[in-house]
């Protein structure tokens, strides 16, 4: 008789272990972390140990997972508090002190190495970042600046290794974009949640349309 056999005869008949209770406590099998034997008692006791470390574990990191997300949501709701008061101090006339004022609260609250903005209407860009930006539905993360966009950093642009693009709009029109750039490849990349970065990007899209 083959092992799997055996196993889908005691799985599809459980009251073999109440006939034989007394065969539990006798039989004896190797310690997976030794060269002891043990109980089949003791070696399920370890295997629930076990699923109870791994239950564990995933729960810690769901709670951070958690903390985390809650602290980001805290930070987008004290960047759009520093927008709107930029906004109550701020004339049309300020477009420039507004751009300054968001790309400073970012850097300020979110602990961004590097934040660069345009707008279309105050510094319009290359016709390929215009048609670029134009494409895109929502935010992205990438570890190369999108056509010449690099050269908004000025010197820092050789050593930043990734940024996140976040298009400016109003309606289904493009008004401008903003980069968020770090020297960490990891700070940003391809597979990275955008949600945070969508509400950052609406919420500074609402703030500059009063100066556009």
């Amino acid at each position: 008789m083959k092992s799997t056999e055996i196993a889908s005869y005691l799985k599809n008949n459980p009251q073999f272990f109440e006939e034989h209770a007394e065969m539990m406590s006798e039989i004896r099998i190797p310690h997976p972390y030794g060269g002891r034997t043990i109980s089949l008692t003791d070696r399920q006791l370890l295997t629930l140990r076990e699923k109870n470390k791994v239950l564990e574990k995933k729960l810690h990191e769901l709670i951070e997972f958690a903390q985390y997300n809650d602290l980001l949501q805290q930070k987008v709701h004290q960047f759009a508090c520093s927008l709107y008061t930029a906004n109550n101090f701020l004339d049309a006339a300020s477009t420039e002190n507004m751009v300054h004022v968001i790309t400073r609260n970012l850097k300020e609250i979110f602990a961004v190495p590097h934040a660069a903005m345009r707008l279309w209407k105050v510094q319009p860009p290359g016709m390929e970042v215009m048609t670029f930006v134009d494409r895109l539905s929502k935010p992205i993360c990438v570890h190369h600046a999108a056509h010449d966009t690099h050269l908004w950093f000025g010197e820092s642009a050789p050593q930043l290794r990734s940024f996140a693009l976040l298009p400016l709009r109003s309606g289904t029109l493009s008004m401008g974009l903003l980069i968020l750039a770090s020297e960490d490849e990891q700070r940003f990349y391809p597979e990275m949640g955008t949600l945070f970065l969508e509400r950052i990007a609406e919420t500074t899209s609402s703030a500059i349309r009063t100066f556009i």
